[in-house]
């Protein structure tokens, strides 16, 4: 499963150093730039899943940089860290869009469950708001366990639908067997085992006219989504 990227804008050297080490022991990617103007320029470039801001940044200031940044992105979860206790400050960082104003120096223990809680918040809120997936000719409702097209409307078990759904959201990755069977339904027994086999077989009779979609075995594996 791909880790979750952050944009971390900080000038110590050291704090940044420090801060960036223990967000990646913690399993995140971390983008981290001494300037707001480098920083701006990299939420451009690529996909982020949550900023963390230090305000006093050289080229261009904290406040300013969350400006452009919710220009751009009005969902993704921004928290300031700042030496500023003024509660002027705070109030203007929060009102600028940012989600949190931590004070430094700050406990990475709290940094760690703000990213956490805001992370989940952000994921919550996209799913809300996915409510169908296109796969070639076909439209996929996981809501209502469905699959169709202009012709036909195909209904799917709830673990077919919850297979189909891994699949999507990890397309075009290696997936281990035992890693979809745990996901999923916590168990990679050989019933389930067995199980899966039988959906996956379900769901490729269901896509095999569609060129650019294939459930691939990978033999002693796992499988992978293919899409084109």
């Amino acid at each position: 499963m791909t880790n979750f990227k952050i944009l971390y804008a900080e000038d110590d050297e050291t704090l940044g150093f420090l801060t960036k080490d223990n967000l990646q022991q913690n399993h995140y990617e971390v983008m981290h730039c001494n300037n707001g103007q480098n920083c701006l320029e990299e939420f451009k470039k690529n996909s982020y899943d949550i900023c963390i801001f230090d305000i006093m940044l050289p080229k261009m200031d904290g406040f300013e940089l969350a400006t452009e940044i919710r220009k751009r992105n009005a969902d993704i979860p921004i928290i300031f860290l700042s030496a500023k206790t003024l509660k002027e400050d705070r109030i203007k960082g929060l009102r600028l869009g940012a989600d949190d104003y931590l004070v430094k120096p700050f406990s990475i223990e709290e940094l760690l469950l703000k990213i956490e809680i805001f992370l989940k918040r952000s994921q919550k809120n996209s799913a809300l708001e996915k409510k169908t997936y296109a796969l070639g000719n076909y439209t996929f409702d996981p809501n209502n366990f469905m699959v169709f097209n202009e012709k036909e409307k195909i209904s799917l078990t709830q673990r077919e639908s919850e297979l189909l759904k891994f699949f999507i959201e990890h397309q075009n990755q290696v997936l281990k067997r035992e890693v979809i069977l745990k996901s999923l339904w916590g168990d990679d027994d050989y019933f389930m085992g067995r199980s899966l086999d039988v959906f996956i077989s379900r769901l490729r009779k269901i896509f095999a006219n569609e060129e650019g979609i294939a459930i691939e075995n990978l033999h002693g594996i796992g499988f992978k989504f293919r899409v084109k």
